[in-house]
C-alpha cells in the first residue's frame, strides 16, 4: 500500500511538471499558471509524506 502511495505521488509529479513543459512550450500562460499550481501542490503533499520527488527523472519509477 505504501508502494503504491509513493508511485501515484510520483506520477502526480512526473504529469504536473509534462503539463508545465507543454504550456510553456506552447507559450499559454493559463495553462502554464493553472500546471504550476498542480505542481505546487504535487510537491507539497508528497514531501509532507516524505516522498522523494526531487531524486527522479521523469520516467523513472
Amino acid at each position: 500500500m505504501v508502494g503504491e502511495f509513493v508511485e501515484a505521488a510520483r506520477e502526480r509529479v512526473r504529469a504536473a511538471r509534462a503539463a508545465l513543459a507543454a504550456a510553456m512550450e506552447d507559450e499559454d500562460a493559463y495553462a502554464a499558471a493553472v500546471a504550476q499550481d498542480e505542481l505546487d501542490d504535487a510537491l507539497r503533499v508528497a514531501r509532507w509524506h516524505g516522498v522523494d520527488v526531487d531524486d527522479f527523472e521523469p520516467g523513472e519509477g
